[in-house]
C-alpha cells in the first residue's frame, strides 16, 4: 500500500488530508495501472497512450472484480508531462483525478436528487432480489 500525502498547495483536501487515499497496487511505466481506495470507495486506473483513465467504483462493491455496472464515476487526464517511472508522479496525478471525481459526483448528489434516488433504488431492488435467490 502506497499512502499518498496531500500537496501542500493550500488547496481544501476534504479527506485527503487525514490521509484516507491509498493507491495499493501500482505498476509504473508507459502502460501504467493499479487500484486503490479513497473515502470508502475503490478505484483502479490503467494509462493508455497519453491518457490516464481512473474509474471510480460504488461503495461496498462486493465483488472482486467489479463490473461495468459498478462505475460510478470516470475521468480522464493527460500525462505528457508526467514522469510514469516515477510512483510518486502516478500517485499525484491518480489522486488529484479521484479527488476531481469525488467533488464532482459530490455537487450531482447535491444538485440532482432524481437520478441518484434513482440509482438508491434500483440498488436496493437489486439487493432485495440477490436476497431472496
Amino acid at each position: 500500500m502506497i499512502p499518498v500525502e496531500p500537496s501542500g498547495s493550500g488547496e481544501d483536501c476534504g479527506d485527503y488530508a487525514r490521509g484516507n487515499f491509498e493507491i495499493e497496487d501500482v505498476s509504473v511505466g508507459a502502460h501504467a495501472h493499479g487500484f486503490g481506495r479513497s473515502a470508502g470507495r475503490t478505484f483502479a486506473f490503467r494509462v493508455r497512450k497519453s491518457i490516464l483513465y481512473v474509474e471510480v467504483y460504488r461503495d461496498y462493491c462486493e465483488r472482486s472484480v467489479p463490473n461495468p455496472d459498478d462505475v460510478i464515476a470516470t475521468a480522464e487526464r493527460s500525462v505528457r508531462d508526467i514522469d510514469l517511472t516515477d510512483v510518486r508522479s502516478i500517485s499525484a496525478v491518480v489522486r488529484d483525478a479521484v479527488a476531481s471525481v469525488e467533488t464532482d459526483s459530490s455537487q450531482l448528489e447535491s444538485g440532482s436528487k432524481g437520478v441518484t434516488t434513482l440509482r438508491a433504488v434500483l440498488d436496493r431492488l437489486g439487493a432485495i432480489i440477490d436476497s431472496v435467490r
